[in-house]
Protein backbone atom coordinates (compact mmCIF):
# COMPACT_ATOMS: atom_id res chain seq x y z
CA UNK A 1 0.00 0.00 0.00
CA UNK A 2 1.91 2.93 -1.08
CA UNK A 3 0.10 5.88 0.66
CA UNK A 4 1.52 3.55 4.05
CA UNK A 5 5.25 3.82 2.69
CA UNK A 6 7.40 7.12 3.09
CA UNK A 7 10.87 7.46 0.80
CA UNK A 8 12.34 7.00 4.16
CA UNK A 9 10.77 4.01 4.24
CA UNK A 10 11.61 2.65 0.80
CA UNK A 11 14.87 3.89 0.85
CA UNK A 12 15.99 2.02 4.41
CA UNK A 13 14.27 -1.08 3.18
CA UNK A 14 16.30 -1.06 -0.47
CA UNK A 15 19.72 -0.10 2.00
CA UNK A 16 19.55 -2.76 4.44
CA UNK A 17 18.44 -5.53 1.79
CA UNK A 18 21.16 -4.44 -0.36
CA UNK A 19 24.07 -4.48 2.48
CA UNK A 20 23.25 -8.01 3.64
CA UNK A 21 23.48 -9.16 -0.06
CA UNK A 22 26.53 -7.89 -1.02
CA UNK A 23 28.06 -8.27 2.64
CA UNK A 24 31.81 -8.90 2.40
CA UNK A 25 31.79 -12.48 3.77
CA UNK A 26 28.47 -13.65 2.44
CA UNK A 27 30.36 -12.69 -1.02
CA UNK A 28 33.34 -14.63 -0.20
CA UNK A 29 31.22 -17.97 0.40
CA UNK A 30 29.15 -17.76 -2.51
CA UNK A 31 32.25 -17.48 -4.85
CA UNK A 32 33.75 -20.50 -3.61
CA UNK A 33 34.00 -23.31 -6.12
CA UNK A 34 30.77 -25.45 -5.17
CA UNK A 35 27.94 -27.77 -6.24
CA UNK A 36 24.68 -25.40 -7.36
CA UNK A 37 22.15 -24.98 -4.80
CA UNK A 38 18.91 -27.17 -4.46
CA UNK A 39 15.98 -25.36 -4.74
CA UNK A 40 14.96 -25.76 -1.16
CA UNK A 41 18.51 -23.80 -0.67
CA UNK A 42 17.97 -21.35 -2.75
CA UNK A 43 14.58 -20.71 -1.59
CA UNK A 44 16.01 -19.88 2.22
CA UNK A 45 19.01 -17.99 1.16
CA UNK A 46 16.27 -15.69 -0.87
CA UNK A 47 13.85 -15.88 1.79
CA UNK A 48 16.57 -14.37 4.44
CA UNK A 49 17.45 -11.73 2.08
CA UNK A 50 14.24 -10.41 1.62
CA UNK A 51 13.65 -10.47 5.30
CA UNK A 52 17.18 -8.56 5.87
CA UNK A 53 14.90 -5.39 6.73
CA UNK A 54 11.79 -4.08 8.49
CA UNK A 55 9.10 -5.44 4.99
CA UNK A 56 7.23 -8.77 5.93
CA UNK A 57 5.94 -11.08 3.37
CA UNK A 58 3.38 -13.63 4.04
CA UNK A 59 3.80 -17.06 2.28
CA UNK A 60 1.83 -16.46 -0.46
CA UNK A 61 3.32 -13.14 -1.49
CA UNK A 62 6.84 -14.66 -1.14
CA UNK A 63 5.97 -17.74 -3.09
CA UNK A 64 4.75 -15.00 -5.49
CA UNK A 65 7.38 -12.94 -5.28
CA UNK A 66 9.73 -16.00 -5.66
CA UNK A 67 7.71 -16.96 -8.37
CA UNK A 68 8.56 -13.91 -10.32
CA UNK A 69 11.96 -13.63 -9.80
CA UNK A 70 12.83 -17.22 -10.91
CA UNK A 71 10.96 -16.96 -13.77
CA UNK A 72 12.37 -13.28 -14.97
CA UNK A 73 15.72 -15.14 -14.42
CA UNK A 74 15.17 -17.82 -15.75
CA UNK A 75 13.64 -15.74 -19.23
CA UNK A 76 17.10 -13.71 -19.09
CA UNK A 77 19.05 -16.84 -19.03
CA UNK A 78 17.39 -18.51 -22.15
CA UNK A 79 17.19 -15.66 -24.73
CA UNK A 80 20.61 -14.60 -24.07
CA UNK A 81 22.12 -14.26 -27.67
CA UNK A 82 25.13 -16.10 -26.45
CA UNK A 83 26.52 -17.85 -23.15
CA UNK A 84 28.78 -15.25 -22.43
CA UNK A 85 25.80 -12.61 -22.54
CA UNK A 86 24.71 -13.72 -18.86
CA UNK A 87 27.68 -12.03 -17.57
CA UNK A 88 25.96 -8.66 -19.43
CA UNK A 89 22.67 -9.55 -17.53
CA UNK A 90 24.28 -10.12 -14.10
CA UNK A 91 26.20 -6.20 -14.66
CA UNK A 92 22.79 -5.00 -15.67
CA UNK A 93 21.23 -6.00 -12.36
CA UNK A 94 23.87 -4.55 -10.55
CA UNK A 95 23.53 -1.29 -12.48
CA UNK A 96 20.30 -1.34 -11.44
CA UNK A 97 21.31 -1.67 -7.82
CA UNK A 98 24.03 1.08 -7.94
CA UNK A 99 21.14 2.77 -8.94
CA UNK A 100 18.95 2.61 -6.03
CA UNK A 101 22.43 3.30 -3.76
CA UNK A 102 23.60 5.98 -5.53
CA UNK A 103 23.49 8.28 -2.55
CA UNK A 104 25.05 5.54 0.19
CA UNK A 105 28.56 5.29 -0.68
CA UNK A 106 29.73 2.91 2.19
CA UNK A 107 26.75 0.65 0.58
CA UNK A 108 27.80 1.57 -3.14
CA UNK A 109 31.54 0.79 -2.78
CA UNK A 110 29.95 -3.11 -1.09
CA UNK A 111 28.59 -3.39 -4.35
CA UNK A 112 31.54 -2.09 -6.43
CA UNK A 113 33.57 -4.76 -5.20
CA UNK A 114 31.37 -7.50 -5.83
CA UNK A 115 31.69 -5.97 -9.66
CA UNK A 116 35.24 -6.26 -9.42
CA UNK A 117 35.12 -9.67 -8.24
CA UNK A 118 32.78 -10.86 -10.90
CA UNK A 119 35.12 -9.30 -13.73
CA UNK A 120 38.34 -11.36 -12.49
CA UNK A 121 36.71 -14.56 -11.76
CA UNK A 122 34.36 -14.49 -14.92
CA UNK A 123 35.91 -12.33 -17.54
CA UNK A 124 38.50 -14.42 -18.47
CA UNK A 125 36.33 -17.73 -19.13
CA UNK A 126 36.00 -19.37 -22.34
CA UNK A 127 33.18 -19.80 -24.46
CA UNK A 128 32.87 -23.32 -23.44
CA UNK A 129 32.54 -22.52 -19.92
CA UNK A 130 29.94 -19.93 -19.98
CA UNK A 131 27.98 -22.56 -22.38
CA UNK A 132 28.90 -25.12 -19.22
CA UNK A 133 27.42 -22.07 -17.01
CA UNK A 134 24.14 -21.38 -18.99
CA UNK A 135 23.78 -24.99 -19.68
CA UNK A 136 23.39 -26.00 -15.90
CA UNK A 137 21.40 -22.70 -14.87
CA UNK A 138 18.59 -24.30 -17.63
CA UNK A 139 18.92 -27.65 -16.44
CA UNK A 140 17.90 -26.37 -12.90
CA UNK A 141 15.04 -24.47 -14.19
CA UNK A 142 13.56 -26.77 -16.90
CA UNK A 143 10.67 -27.80 -15.08
CA UNK A 144 9.44 -24.24 -13.69
CA UNK A 145 7.24 -23.34 -16.02
CA UNK A 146 4.92 -20.55 -13.97
CA UNK A 147 3.10 -17.74 -16.08
CA UNK A 148 3.38 -14.13 -15.40
CA UNK A 149 1.34 -11.60 -17.15
CA UNK A 150 4.01 -9.07 -17.86
CA UNK A 151 5.42 -11.93 -20.43
CA UNK A 152 2.09 -13.36 -21.50
CA UNK A 153 0.96 -10.01 -22.69
CA UNK A 154 4.50 -9.10 -24.28
CA UNK A 155 4.04 -12.43 -26.29
CA UNK A 156 7.32 -13.79 -25.07
CA UNK A 157 5.48 -16.66 -22.99
CA UNK A 158 2.89 -18.85 -24.18
CA UNK A 159 -0.05 -20.18 -22.25
CA UNK A 160 1.72 -23.35 -21.10
CA UNK A 161 4.50 -21.13 -19.38
CA UNK A 162 6.97 -21.89 -21.79
CA UNK A 163 8.83 -19.27 -23.49
CA UNK A 164 8.94 -17.79 -27.00
CA UNK A 165 12.65 -17.92 -29.26
CA UNK A 166 12.79 -15.13 -31.13
CA UNK A 167 12.96 -15.83 -34.75
CA UNK A 168 14.28 -12.19 -35.58
CA UNK A 169 16.47 -9.33 -34.31
CA UNK A 170 20.32 -9.24 -33.65
CA UNK A 171 22.09 -12.01 -34.14
CA UNK A 172 24.86 -12.67 -31.41
CA UNK A 173 28.09 -10.44 -31.67
CA UNK A 174 31.12 -12.20 -33.71
CA UNK A 175 28.55 -14.30 -36.01
CA UNK A 176 26.97 -13.33 -39.08
CA UNK A 177 23.56 -13.01 -40.39
CA UNK A 178 22.27 -16.66 -41.18
CA UNK A 179 21.72 -16.85 -45.16
CA UNK A 180 24.94 -17.70 -46.71
CA UNK A 181 26.72 -20.82 -46.89
CA UNK A 182 30.14 -21.61 -47.58
CA UNK A 183 32.26 -24.95 -48.90
CA UNK A 184 35.52 -25.28 -48.34
CA UNK A 185 38.46 -27.95 -49.92
CA UNK A 186 40.50 -29.89 -47.84
CA UNK A 187 43.30 -27.41 -48.05
CA UNK A 188 40.67 -24.91 -46.39
CA UNK A 189 39.69 -22.91 -49.53
CA UNK A 190 36.21 -21.64 -50.16
CA UNK A 191 35.32 -23.12 -53.72
CA UNK A 192 31.51 -22.31 -53.68
CA UNK A 193 29.10 -20.33 -52.00
CA UNK A 194 25.37 -21.13 -51.80
CA UNK A 195 22.90 -18.43 -50.50
CA UNK A 196 19.57 -19.72 -48.82
CA UNK A 197 16.42 -17.47 -47.59
CA UNK A 198 15.59 -17.81 -43.74
CA UNK A 199 12.11 -16.84 -42.17
CA UNK A 200 13.44 -14.27 -39.62
CA UNK A 201 14.59 -10.61 -40.06
CA UNK A 202 17.72 -10.59 -38.93
CA UNK A 203 20.37 -7.81 -38.29
CA UNK A 204 24.02 -7.55 -37.55
CA UNK A 205 24.50 -5.83 -33.92
CA UNK A 206 26.27 -2.67 -33.70
CA UNK A 207 28.45 -3.56 -31.20
CA UNK A 208 29.51 -5.30 -27.93
CA UNK A 209 28.33 -4.77 -25.08
CA UNK A 210 31.20 -3.61 -22.27
CA UNK A 211 32.23 -5.83 -20.10
CA UNK A 212 34.11 -3.40 -17.89
CA UNK A 213 32.71 -1.76 -14.48
CA UNK A 214 31.38 0.91 -16.59
CA UNK A 215 29.81 1.17 -19.68
CA UNK A 216 26.97 0.73 -22.04
CA UNK A 217 25.49 -3.14 -21.41
CA UNK A 218 23.50 -3.00 -25.28
CA UNK A 219 21.95 -5.87 -23.96
CA UNK A 220 18.54 -5.04 -22.23
CA UNK A 221 17.95 -8.04 -20.87
CA UNK A 222 18.50 -7.92 -16.66
CA UNK A 223 16.88 -4.29 -17.01
CA UNK A 224 13.85 -2.82 -15.34
CA UNK A 225 11.08 -4.62 -17.27
CA UNK A 226 8.45 -2.72 -15.42
CA UNK A 227 8.97 0.54 -17.37
CA UNK A 228 5.54 0.56 -18.05
CA UNK A 229 3.53 0.43 -14.90
CA UNK A 230 1.26 -2.56 -14.75
CA UNK A 231 0.25 -5.49 -12.43
CA UNK A 232 1.69 -8.48 -12.27
CA UNK A 233 0.41 -11.98 -11.63
CA UNK A 234 2.14 -15.08 -11.70
CA UNK A 235 -0.02 -18.40 -12.80
CA UNK A 236 0.14 -22.24 -12.26
CA UNK A 237 -0.42 -23.49 -16.15
CA UNK A 238 -2.53 -26.74 -16.38
CA UNK A 239 0.85 -28.52 -17.22
CA UNK A 240 2.65 -27.50 -14.53
CA UNK A 241 0.65 -28.54 -12.12
CA UNK A 242 0.23 -31.78 -13.75
CA UNK A 243 4.21 -32.03 -13.85
CA UNK A 244 4.44 -30.71 -9.78
CA UNK A 245 1.71 -33.37 -8.75
CA UNK A 246 4.85 -36.38 -10.37
CA UNK A 247 7.70 -33.90 -9.35
CA UNK A 248 7.92 -35.19 -5.19
CA UNK A 249 11.49 -34.92 -4.19
CA UNK A 250 12.90 -38.70 -3.17
CA UNK A 251 11.67 -39.00 0.55
CA UNK A 252 15.03 -41.26 0.50
CA UNK A 253 17.90 -39.37 3.00
CA UNK A 254 20.27 -37.37 0.22
CA UNK A 255 23.55 -37.49 1.82
CA UNK A 256 24.59 -34.50 0.89
CA UNK A 257 22.04 -32.51 2.42
CA UNK A 258 23.59 -32.52 5.44
CA UNK A 259 26.65 -30.97 4.21
CA UNK A 260 24.44 -28.61 2.38
CA UNK A 261 22.49 -27.95 5.32
CA UNK A 262 25.81 -27.25 6.90
CA UNK A 263 27.33 -24.56 4.42
CA UNK A 264 23.62 -22.82 4.76
CA UNK A 265 24.66 -22.57 8.65
CA UNK A 266 28.10 -20.79 8.06
CA UNK A 267 26.86 -18.86 5.16
CA UNK A 268 23.93 -17.45 7.43
CA UNK A 269 25.22 -18.18 10.16
CA UNK A 270 22.15 -20.64 11.43
CA UNK A 271 19.69 -17.69 12.77
CA UNK A 272 16.13 -17.30 12.91
CA UNK A 273 15.01 -14.28 11.91
CA UNK A 274 12.17 -12.22 14.12
CA UNK A 275 9.20 -10.38 13.79
CA UNK A 276 10.12 -6.47 14.09
CA UNK A 277 9.90 -5.58 17.90
CA UNK A 278 9.59 -2.98 20.48
CA UNK A 279 7.91 0.28 19.06
CA UNK A 280 8.93 -0.54 15.72
CA UNK A 281 6.14 -1.89 12.95
CA UNK A 282 7.07 -3.56 9.81
CA UNK A 283 5.71 -3.22 6.84
CA UNK A 284 4.08 -5.73 5.23
CA UNK A 285 4.30 -6.51 1.75
CA UNK A 286 1.48 -8.32 -0.18
CA UNK A 287 1.93 -8.73 -3.82
CA UNK A 288 -1.45 -9.64 -4.49
CA UNK A 289 -4.50 -6.77 -4.69
CA UNK A 290 -6.53 -7.74 -1.33
CA UNK A 291 -5.63 -9.80 1.86
CA UNK A 292 -8.20 -12.55 0.86
CA UNK A 293 -6.58 -12.96 -2.44
CA UNK A 294 -3.56 -13.40 -0.86
CA UNK A 295 -5.02 -15.69 1.63
CA UNK A 296 -6.91 -17.87 -1.22
CA UNK A 297 -3.54 -17.94 -3.39
CA UNK A 298 -1.79 -19.61 -0.12
CA UNK A 299 -4.80 -22.14 0.01
CA UNK A 300 -4.98 -23.47 -3.58
CA UNK A 301 -1.00 -23.26 -4.11
CA UNK A 302 -0.20 -27.14 -5.04
CA UNK A 303 1.98 -28.46 -1.49
CA UNK A 304 4.87 -29.59 -3.98
CA UNK A 305 5.35 -26.20 -4.86
CA UNK A 306 5.11 -24.12 -1.79
CA UNK A 307 8.60 -24.10 -1.07
CA UNK A 308 9.67 -25.30 2.98
CA UNK A 309 11.97 -22.11 4.66
CA UNK A 310 14.62 -24.63 6.10
CA UNK A 311 15.44 -22.76 9.69
CA UNK A 312 19.14 -24.55 10.64
CA UNK A 313 19.53 -24.66 14.27
CA UNK A 314 23.60 -25.32 14.39
CA UNK A 315 24.04 -24.08 18.03
CA UNK A 316 23.64 -28.07 19.48
CA UNK A 317 27.63 -28.91 18.94
CA UNK A 318 29.88 -27.05 20.74
CA UNK A 319 32.28 -27.13 18.07
CA UNK A 320 29.97 -25.65 15.35
CA UNK A 321 28.90 -22.93 18.23
CA UNK A 322 32.49 -21.73 18.36
CA UNK A 323 32.72 -21.45 14.53
CA UNK A 324 29.69 -19.85 14.17
CA UNK A 325 30.31 -17.28 16.72
CA UNK A 326 33.82 -16.71 14.95
CA UNK A 327 31.83 -15.94 11.88
CA UNK A 328 29.47 -13.73 13.32
CA UNK A 329 32.36 -11.83 15.16
CA UNK A 330 33.69 -10.98 11.61
CA UNK A 331 30.50 -10.03 9.93
CA UNK A 332 31.17 -6.00 10.33
CA UNK A 333 29.20 -4.08 7.62
CA UNK A 334 31.23 -1.29 6.12
CA UNK A 335 28.67 1.48 6.58
CA UNK A 336 25.16 1.53 8.96
CA UNK A 337 22.48 2.42 6.96
CA UNK A 338 20.73 5.31 7.82
CA UNK A 339 18.42 5.37 10.10
CA UNK A 340 18.46 2.12 11.07
CA UNK A 341 18.74 3.28 14.88
CA UNK A 342 21.84 1.59 15.73
CA UNK A 343 20.65 -1.80 13.49
CA UNK A 344 22.64 -2.71 10.68
CA UNK A 345 26.26 -3.65 12.53
CA UNK A 346 26.64 -6.79 11.18
CA UNK A 347 24.55 -9.60 9.63
CA UNK A 348 23.25 -10.78 12.84
CA UNK A 349 21.21 -7.42 12.98
CA UNK A 350 20.30 -7.50 9.59
CA UNK A 351 18.88 -10.56 9.60
CA UNK A 352 17.38 -10.94 13.24
CA UNK A 353 17.31 -7.69 14.63
CA UNK A 354 14.93 -5.95 12.05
Amino acid sequence: RVDEWTDVDRKRVMNDIITTMFNKKFMEELFKPQELYSKKALRTVYDRLAHASIMRLNQASMDKLYDLMTMAFKYQVLLCPRPRDILLVTFNHLDAIKDFVHDSPGILNQVDETFRQLIDTYCCLSDGEFQLIRQTLLIFFQDMHIRVSIFLKDKVQNSNGRFVLPISGPVPWGTEVPGLIRIFNHNGDEVKRTEFTTDGNYVTPQREGSFDLYGDRVLKLGTNMYSVSRPVETHMSGSSKHLASHAKENIAPNPLAKEELNFLARLLGGLEIEKPGGSETGFRLNLFTTDEEEEHAALTRPEELSYKVINIEATQEPGRRAELSRILGELEVAEPSPGSSGKGEDLLALMDGL
